[in-house]
């Protein structure tokens, strides 16, 4: 069989011809509507933009690739914060009072140009690049560019233009502050290969459409295509802004080879360091996290807390599940005390949640987590990876909601997890026995709070390794409602420790299920015995 090449098949007709990028033989001018420059229109739908994934994924990979790079890599972040998108070149979705975007400039550390246009009545509308949509200072290294260079993203502000509640830049990546103005952790698209020695493959969206609904700037529909060496996708995201940033997503993926791990709905975060684990602390803050725990609710509806690791060396953690109702990454502590930080304000930042719309089987959440000593690296990422095995030709259809906001958005009836610490076991003021640990966990919520002491409430602790010591579950004094789990564990060596607690009385569980990742080696107990 004859083999096409992408660009080969970028330049034909059909299917891939359904925006101005297919091809740009054609004889309709190029029209300018408010300052902005616009291609030639192209018959527009998501199953065109699904047609095109399928056929580039039968066609063999090819990189992109800019002769500018050069250039761009001069625009390194000094020179790139220079460049500021002018506010009266924002565009309009479906005319005035729709969601208004502004656009990415390229740069170093985004040398990848993606297409975008804006689409309406079946129609889509390539936004051609000029500098003149962008505020830079003269002689700016960005001016030698060419008029055909492309953007690198773009995102959707608020009415008043003054933030944004929405983005899309680099890679298949995308985020949201969701209930409040502060950015943190991310999504993407897809993700390939993560936390394997082999390395990570980062497909990315390469075309974006933009519909939005004429007088609500709130809400709007993106449509993606997403290309890399070992798939192809077509993306829609059903966005609306409202008490929180709620995305309706639907995702058809080809591959083209076998992938060892597909991460579905994959969500990207920081996490250095919080009370339980200072030992790897060099900052005055007292934590630093974008995101302080991994929550997810089982097909069985098992709602679990597993607080995020910074580890001594990457870790990937799999919980078996089928048809999850739901799992994210959150940042449940809100006291501004506990971070004391006024510049990048961690307390506010987003937790995100994934909510899949239809049940996806047999697979397991998996929570890759990578040693850090900086706040300026993503190092947690969890996904959904499917157990049944992703084969060349084969097509998977997923839909899942996404959801931006301060907490997880379907509120449980079981006492929350909200602090973990841990520290040397044994009685204060005597000498600590050697490798005794000590775990405290305080739970919150459900009907934790009419519980004394007498009511017989226990703390069921299950460890992997290891012997467990001292064990008790009570109420703190003059807490409002806080019901304290404590517990010993002797352990020796280096292997890492699995730990499971939740509280129950007459046999029925009153919190969520506390589950932890302890590495012995990494607490230096040495001042304590």
């Amino acid at each position: 069989m004859m083999k096409i090449s992408r660009r080969a098949a970028l330049a034909g007709g059909g299917a891939l011809a359904l925006s101005p990028f297919a091809s740009r033989s054609f004889a309709a001018p190029n029209v300018e509507t408010d300052g902005i420059l616009y291609g030639p229109t192209q018959p527009f739908s998501f199953d065109l933009l699904k047609e095109t994934a399928k056929t580039l994924a039968e066609a063999p990979w090819e990189p992109p690739a800019s002769n500018m790079a050069e250039i761009l890599d001069k625009i390194d972040y000094d020179a790139y914060f220079q460049i500021s998108y002018r506010k009266d070149r924002t565009l309009h979705l479906g005319g005035d009072g729709g969601a208004p975007i502004q656009l990415f400039h390229l740069g170093r550390y985004q040398k990848d140009p993606v297409t975008i246009a804006v689409v309406k009545d079946g129609k889509a509308h390539e936004v051609l690049y000029r500098q003149s949509y962008f505020d830079m200072p003269a002689g700016h290294i960005a001016r030698s560019l060419p008029q055909s260079i492309g953007f690198a993203g773009f995102r959707v502000m608020a009415e008043d233009l003054k933030w944004d509640w929405l983005s899309f830049l680099g890679a298949s990546y995308f985020r949201s502050p969701g209930s409040g103005k502060q950015y943190g952790l991310s999504a993407r698209g897809i993700a390939i290969d993560t936390g394997l020695a082999t390395g990570e493959e980062f497909p990315r969206f390469s075309r974006f459409f933009l519909e939005g609904v004429p007088g609500d700037p709130d809400r709007l529909t993106v449509y993606a295509l997403l290309e890399g060496p070992s798939l192809t996708g077509a993306y829609r995201f059903d966005c609306t802004r409202e008490a929180r940033v709620v995305m309706e997503t639907e995702a058809v993926l080809f591959p083209r080879q076998e992938v060892t791990r597909l991460g579905i709905a994959p969500l990207t975060s920081m996490f250095w360091y919080s009370q339980k684990d200072r030992q790897h602390a060099k900052d005055w803050r007292p934590e630093i996290h974008d995101s302080d725990g991994l929550a997810m609710w089982t097909g069985n509806g098992e709602r679990i807390w597993r607080p995020l690791n910074n580890p001594p060396s990457v870790m990937t953690n799999s919980f078996s599940d089928e048809n999850p109702k739901g799992f994210g990454l959150l940042q449940r502590d809100r006291h501004f005390d506990h971070y004391q930080d006024d510049g990048v304000f961690y307390h506010r930042r987003p937790s995100l949640w994934v909510e899949p719309i239809e049940g996806w089987g047999k697979g397991a959440v998996q929570l890759v987590e990578i040693p850090t000593d900086d706040e300026i690296y993503d190092n947690i990422v969890a996904y959904w990876t499917p157990e049944e095995k992703v084969e060349a030709g084969k097509t998977l259809d997923l839909k899942y909601r996404l959801h931006w906001g301060f907490d997880e958005p379907y509120a449980t009836k079981a006492g929350r997890v909200v602090d973990t610490f841990i520290g040397a076991g044994g009685v204060p003021g005597q000498p600590r026995p050697k490798d005794v640990y000590q775990f405290v966990i305080d739970f919150a919520g459900g009907d934790l709070g009419r519980f004394t002491r007498e009511d017989g409430v226990s703390a069921m602790v299950n460890v992997s390794r290891g012997t467990l010591g001292r064990c008790s579950a009570y109420p703190v004094v003059d807490s409002n409602g806080l019901f304290r789990a404590a517990f010993e564990v002797h352990v020796t060596g280096k292997d890492p420790v699995d730990l499971r607690l939740f509280l129950k009385k007459d046999g029925e569980a009153l919190t969520e299920t506390w589950i932890s990742q302890f590495f012995p080696a990494s607490m230096d107990l040495a001042d304590s015995r």
